[in-house]
């Protein structure tokens, strides 16, 4: 157990970096750890419904993406917006932030502006008197490393099959984009809410990792959704965005889900094991990231990052767009 950031680091040759999905959604490599003896499998995620057990519950984030990233016409500013509390009003980051000064006149998608607060932590608020049309001029937020602009297939492939129709989160939950419909036509499921946020993907700045805070993020879970987590014999989170709605949620007084709406800030990492998961499917995580802190939790930093390393020998795809492990 560590909680020192630089004991969550790797390297990682860049060519093992993902930055296009599969041909096949189901055609990624799945790494399975055996958490409690550290044994290790390779499967292909078609594999996965296989794998499960009666009583099983595969809980899913369905979470669409919204096309946040914006250019804007004048000033030549970039912004990726992380909050709409209305039509008109838009909370943005904006960069760069020298150019984004309170007061200032702003033209997005041909629709005029003003910067009206900079927020304390950096954050610019844009009120407009007839908002642009994020679907029509925005662009999928896809990560910085993928070290490429948004394509028109990334409408389809940064989205899960399963995503709701209405969009507010900024990246998408990647351990789900491996689902084809026919495979989710197969697992027991129950789906979730959670609108992830830029917190998620924030980097951690400070060597005590317990000195990192989180954004806080919106989630929702529906009555249907909380009956079928309470009767599962087995939780299998899909995603670490699923973990963190399930450990954040509250509960009965005997344990079980309660239909809610709420929002968490909950940063999961060691020694603090995960209480309301069996069972988690992710993908491979940043260098130094909460999600690794996250998975290591669940499986011991030890453990995950010889899984890792175990991966790279093996060629796996890493990432948003890579291949996904299963710890059970």
């Amino acid at each position: 157990m560590s909680l020192r950031l630089r004991d969550y680091d790797y390297e990682l040759p860049d060519e093992l970096i993902a930055r296009y999905p599969a041909a096949k959604r189901d055609e990624s490599r799945m790494l399975v750890l055996h958490r409690e003896t550290g044994a290790i499998e390779h499967h292909r995620f078609a594999e996965f419904p296989a794998m499960l057990r009666p009583g099983d519950v595969c809980v899913l984030n369905d979470a669409r993406v919204t096309p946040a990233r914006v250019l804007a016409d004048e000033p030549k500013l970039e912004l990726l917006v992380i909050e709409r509390p209305s039509v008109q009003r838009w909370i943005c980051w904006v960069k760069p932030g020298r150019r984004a000064r309170a007061g200032r006149d702003i033209v997005v998608g041909g629709k005029r502006g003003r910067i009206i607060e900079v927020l304390p932590e950096g954050e610019r608020v844009i009120e407009f008197a007839e908002a642009p049309d994020l679907e029509v001029i925005g662009h999928l937020p896809l990560p910085p490393y993928l070290g490429r602009e948004d394509e028109a297939s990334d409408r389809d492939r940064y989205q899960t099959v399963y995503a709701r129709r209405d969009a507010r989160a900024i990246a998408a939950p990647t351990a789900g984009l491996h689902f084809t419909p026919e495979i989710l036509a197969c697992v027991p499921h129950a789906r979730i809410t959670l609108d992830v946020g830029i917190g998620t993907f924030q980097p951690v700045k400070t060597d005590d990792i317990t000195q990192h805070r989180m954004h806080r993020e919106q989630f929702e879970i529906t009555p249907t959704a909380a009956s079928a987590i309470n009767a599962a014999q087995r939780i299998i989170a899909v995603g670490t965005t699923t973990v963190r709605v399930l450990e954040s949620c509250a509960r009965d007084e005997l344990g079980g889900v309660i239909a809610q709406a709420g929002s968490t800030d909950i940063f999961i990492h060691p020694p603090a094991p995960l209480r309301h998961v069996d069972v988690l499917l992710t993908n491979f995580h940043l260098p130094k990231s909460t999600l690794l802190m996250l998975v290591s939790a669940m499986a011991g930093r030890e453990r995950v990052l010889a899984a890792y390393a175990d991966a790279m020998r093996e060629r796996y795809r890493f990432f948003t767009y890579g291949d996904c492990m299963l710890i059970i």
